[in-house]
This record gives structure tokens, sequence and C-alpha cells, in this order.
């Protein structure tokens, strides 16, 4: 069963002869054990359908169901709830906490999430080891390099262990090689875990790590392709 269903949403801005539709008729699902991409050219819609698959945006029309559950139904104040249980964020900027170490980072977001004290930092603990920092947990951001930092940022996303992980250009401020590490990292847990993971992003490097590529132009989807799966770190075909 698909985690996220979407379809037909519509998204318009203003109204009138103002109005700009930013979504138009957009149908999507995004499934267990995939790594999607969302790619196109600025103003496709791209980051808006993210956006609205995680609850941050409501659609102006259509239909929603995270987790088999009708979300456009529900009330603003219902939908957070949506957001911390469900659904991992990453985005570009990592938006750490300067003034709190890694291991800081994380179990903020555990508290967050309800599990408090020794409890999260232990989980927090275990989440930087699985992404390759069990080294750098007193560690603060300025101390990281920017590929370490998204990989902070990927454990926090972890937190509450969400089903769906969305990302926005996760690896535009990131080299190659730290690009590759975190692409690799989200591939992981999308094959090994079984998470739906949908990413935007504008980095053609990125392209071969993806179980599919779905383009976008004008507010629509214009291609869904999916793609042989390949084990990027061996080159063979899983």
């Amino acid at each position: 069963m698909a985690l996220i269903e979407a379809r037909g949403l519509v998204k318009t801005y203003a109204q009138g002869d103002a109005a700009m539709r930013a979504l138009d008729d957009v149908s999507i699902d995004v499934n267990p054990g995939e790594l999607m991409l969302l790619v196109g050219p600025s103003g496709s819609g791209k980051t808006t359908l993210l956006s609205i698959i995680g609850c941050i945006l409501s659609p102006s029309s259509g239909s929603l169901r995270v987790l088999g559950e009708e979300v456009t139904r529900l009330r603003a104040r219902d939908l957070p709830a949506i957001r911390r249980e469900r659904i991992g964020f990453v985005f570009q900027a990592f938006n750490l906490f300067p003034t709190l170490t890694t291991l800081q980072n994380v179990a903020l977001a555990l508290d967050l999430k309800g599990v408090a004290g020794r409890q999260a930092r232990d989980r927090a603990a275990a989440l930087l080891d699985d992404v390759g920092l069990g080294g750098k947990l007193e560690s603060y951001p300025a101390d990281l390099s920017g590929g370490q930092k998204q990989r902070v940022a990927i454990a926090r996303a972890l937190a509450g262990d969400p089903p769906i992980i969305l990302a926005d250009e996760p690896t535009a401020a990131l080299d190659s090689q730290s690009g590759r590490a975190v692409m690799i990292l989200l591939q992981r847990l999308a094959r090994e875990r079984g998470r739906a993971i949908a990413i935007v992003t504008h980095d053609n490097r990125m392209l071969g790590y993806a179980d599919r590529t779905v383009r976008m132009e004008d507010g629509r989807i214009v291609s869904d392709v999916t793609e042989r799966k390949t084990d990027t770190t061996t080159g063979a075909a899983a």
C-alpha cells in the first residue's frame, strides 16, 4: 500500500486575474521502500507538492491520504500531529541549533515527540551512530562539515521512526563526495528499512540514486519513470 496517495491536487495562490495555479491536477503515490526524486525547472511546483504531501500546506482542492488517512478533511490544529508522528523532514539549510551538540540536536527532536531524558539521549546516540556520526556526539554544528551536518539532520528526521521522509534539496550545498554519502544513506533507509522517501532536487548528480524520477513542469507531472534498482556502492543490480 502506498504511504502517500495524492489525487487531483490543485494549489492556487491569489484569486481573480492575479490567480496563479502552482499545482494543476496532480496525482501521485509514494511507496514504502522507494526513493523518489521530484525534478523540474524552478517554479514547476515541486516544492509546493512536497509541502502539501508533508501536511505543511493545504491544497485548494483534491485528496491526500497519509498512511490511509484522508488528511485534507482534518482541521489545521490536527496536522502537526500527522507531521510529528508520520513524517521526517530534511532541508537544504540543515536547520541545526548552533548552541546544541549533535546529540542534543537529535535528542531535542525526540523530546518533541514525547521521548525524554536518558531514553532520548540513548536513542539520539543510536541514530547518530546509524548515520556514521557515533564519534561526533559532543561536536557542535560549527565543528562539522556540510555533509556531516546533513547527516545530523537526517538522524533528527528519523527521530520517532517515521515511515515517510521528505527532503528539499538535501545535497544542494554539498560537494560531490558529501552529496554521494547523503544519497547512499537515504537510499539505504528506503531499501533496507522500507521508508518512503521523496526528494526535491535540481542536482543532476543525484539522478542515479533514484528508484523513481518524477518530472514536473508548470504545476503538472509530465513524466514518471521507475528506474532499475542498482546498488550504488557496487554498481550491481539490486
